[in-house]
């Protein structure tokens, strides 16, 4: 683990309160003082006072400042947290020093996290509207797709820190991810431009000591009250970006912390989850709980009148970040954002990613349509993001596409009986079975008893059907399409990135 005293560091009074603010890192060329909270920059042997920082949000986040831990094997030390704001949400960026006096970033990213380090695209670095959204361009001769082009805000900062872009003035981000996990990010908030190269991590495989401890996190539980009818929200999932009121059933959004604005929109309640929040099961040898709860509806181009809905329960697990149990009349599917970006195929028939090929199986819109629990991101009523889904045997691929953010998901069918089994719901087995429980399913579904009396009844209903439509002369029937498959190939639902 990192040594108790860093091999270099410099001490100085701050220049606001007088209070010693420490430089662990040669790199790093500002601070936050922790007591009156001024933003300090080094120049040799000097610093100088160049503003206040606001206050930190509380995101109810594990790590905390002095954490330490193991990286392929070399320690290191998280010094400064910075806190972010983009159309996708609110993020953090947690500094880290290695022993070997090298530095790194430790940031969310949709849910799980991403180690980074400084980079160079071997060339100068385009501007943020040369990097389109879904473009491709080769960096040191691999393949990275744009995932993100947005801008975003310095909301908040803490420790020891790089060069710092304004606070609260708005500069452009882009993120780009290859078919393999990696991700590349571009912040244009300084000048030049930083880059840094990652990919995912587990917290659990960072060997992490010092932490902020379960029992701390349960006393500092926050708790409000609904900004449309006053009834107490209570707020328990770290990183929360948006929550429902248990009493009136509004949809707020806590994207600025509890202590910014409260947003709120009305809903009616025309939905109930099967699977009730707060409820826990077990699925691929882990405990889940479902925090949140969204109904979407969508439709194939052209075709807006004919909607077809299915549901998305968020499930949340504290060393495996979330997952996606979705619910559509064609069967269940569990699936959770992916850190990389396939590679489509030109036309987009085809989707390569971790070295499989997935084939287009449907591309339409996706509406939110009902909200209850609490999210990682901003969710409203209304969102639309134009989704595609691929399949590879029984493995499942989608994408989805917002104005500024393409988001990929990958996972596989699950029977019904495992669901039932995973939480404990046997009394709503009837409920639940979907349609992979068929006479050839292994999910324990329909007997072949009832699949003849289904195929029966099908053969009298289309001899009524075709009886009926000989004897109309004069009439000519309108022709349309079925979907059901819904999102049982989706996912995050514009869950976003770390930008």
């Amino acid at each position: 683990m990192p040594t108790e005293t860093p091999q270099r560091s410099y001490r100085a009074p701050c220049p606001g309160c007088g209070a010693p603010v420490e430089f662990r890192s040669a790199q790093s060329t500002h601070a936050v003082c922790s007591y009156c909270r001024s933003t300090v920059v080094r120049a040799g042997d000097t610093l100088a006072r160049v503003g206040k920082m606001a206050e930190l949000f509380d995101d109810h986040s594990p790590l905390q400042l002095m954490a330490s831990g193991r990286f392929d094997g070399r320690a290191f030390t998280l010094v400064g947290r910075l806190q972010y704001r983009s159309g996708s949400g609110t993020w953090s960026e947690w500094q880290a020093l290695f022993d070997d006096g090298a530095s790194g970033q430790l940031a969310e990213d949709n849910g799980a996290y991403v180690f980074s380090f400084p980079a160079s695209l071997q060339r100068e670095v385009p501007q943020p509207a040369q990097l389109r959204l879904g473009a491709t361009t080769a960096v040191a001769s691999k393949r990275f797709t744009v995932t993100t082009n947005d801008q975003a805000v310095l909301l908040a900062a803490q420790g020891e820190l790089p060069k710092l872009p304004p606070p609260g003035q708005p500069f452009a981000v882009v993120e780009l991810r290859s078919d393999d996990g990696e991700v590349l990010s571009i912040d244009w908030g300084v000048a030049p431009p930083p880059v840094g190269r990652g990919r995912e991590v587990r917290l659990d495989d960072l060997q992490l000591a010092g932490l902020a401890g379960e029992s701390a996190r349960e006393e500092k539980a926050r708790q409000f009250a609904c900004p449309n009818c006053g009834a107490p929200v209570e707020v328990r999932l770290e990183g929360t970006r948006s929550i429902t009121c248990g009493s009136c059933h509004s949809l707020i959004d806590l994207s600025q912390g509890v202590g910014g604005e409260l947003r709120h929109a009305l809903q009616d309640e025309p939905v109930q989850p099967l699977i009730p929040l707060g409820a826990l099961g077990t699925l691929q040898g882990a405990e889940w709980q479902v925090v949140g709860f969204q109904h979407r509806m969508g439709w194939l181009a052209g075709e807006e009148d004919e909607r077809f809905g299915w549901s998305e329960y968020l499930l949340y697990n504290r060393k495996r970040g979330f997952v996606f149990l979705v619910d559509a009349e064609d069967g269940w599917s569990l699936v959770r954002p992916v850190t990389g970006a396939p590679t489509l195929a030109p036309g987009g028939s085809e989707a390569t990613y971790l070295g499989t090929r997935y084939t287009l199986r449907e591309s339409y819109t996706a509406e939110t349509f009902y909200v209850a629990g609490e999210f990682y991101w901003p969710v409203e009523r209304g969102q639309r993001t134009a989704n595609r889904d691929f399949a590879s045997g029984k493995r499942l691929l989608s994408m989805e596409q917002s104005a500024r953010e393409v988001t990929w998901s990958s996972g596989g069918a699950l029977p019904s009986a495992a669901v039932v089994q995973a939480f404990g719901l046997q009394g709503k087995g009837d409920q639940l079975r979907r349609g992979d429980a068929g006479p050839t399913s292994t999910g324990g579904g329909v007997g072949c008893g009832c699949a003849t009396i289904l195929i029966i009844l099908a053969v009298i209903i289309l001899l009524v059907v075709l009886f009926a439509l000989l004897r109309d002369d004069g009439g000519s029937g309108g022709s349309g399409s079925a979907r059901s498959s819904g999102g049982s190939w989706g996912g995050s639902s514009s869950g976003g990135g770390h930008k």
